[in-house]
């Protein structure tokens, strides 16, 4: 296992870093959850506003945590900025471990990508939740308290450099390469 980056060295790495596209982005890699900590690295994958990701275990989960049992649409799917878990891991077999499933090379701060902003990728478009998206003690396991505290510091949270949520408004195919479009 790698050795866990400090929050200094994560900072100045993401300084250092070219920043991601503001529009014209590009799908790094899809993840499907079919079951609790399982992981599926897919190639092209459905999505429906029914369900979010076809086949990711989204719908049991979210029924489980709401009040209500209802689930919450626009947590269906997580967005994560593809620069950042290569900040976190240089092993890109690991990225899947963030729980995500769709890693993207798209600025997704606040700025860029506010809630209610649609983005088009492949036949999809997606709306972004008001929903933060928090790191949590998983995530923290996984990759390092300090990584934790690093996403989810106030310039963090700013750049959600831990990612957003967002639902499905067009049902549609996306595939790994695809471009994305804000509409």
């Amino acid at each position: 296992m790698e050795a866990v980056k400090s929050i200094a060295t994560l900072n100045e790495a993401w300084d250092q870093l070219d920043k991601s596209p503001s529009d014209g982005g590009r799908v790094e890699m899809i993840v499907r959850r079919p079951e609790a900590e399982q992981r599926e690295e897919v190639q092209s994958a459905r999505f429906t506003a029914a369900r979010g990701l076809e086949g990711d275990d989204w719908l049991s989960r979210a029924k489980r945590k709401a009040p209500d049992s209802e689930p919450i649409p626009e947590t269906q799917v997580t967005l994560m900025n593809s620069r950042v878990i290569q900040l976190l891991t240089d092993e890109k077999s690991r990225w899947a471990e963030s729980g995500d499933q769709l890693f993207v090379d798209l600025d997704m701060s606040m700025d860029n990508l506010p809630a209610g902003a649609q983005l088009q990728i492949g036949e999809v478009i997606l709306e972004i939740g008001v929903t933060p998206h928090t790191g949590c003690g998983k995530f923290a396991r996984r990759f390092g308290a300090p990584a934790r505290k690093w996403v989810m510091s106030d310039a963090g949270k700013n750049q959600r450099l831990r990612g957003v949520y967002a639902r499905v408004l067009q049902d549609g195919m996306i595939t790994v390469g695809d471009r994305i479009k804000k509409l």
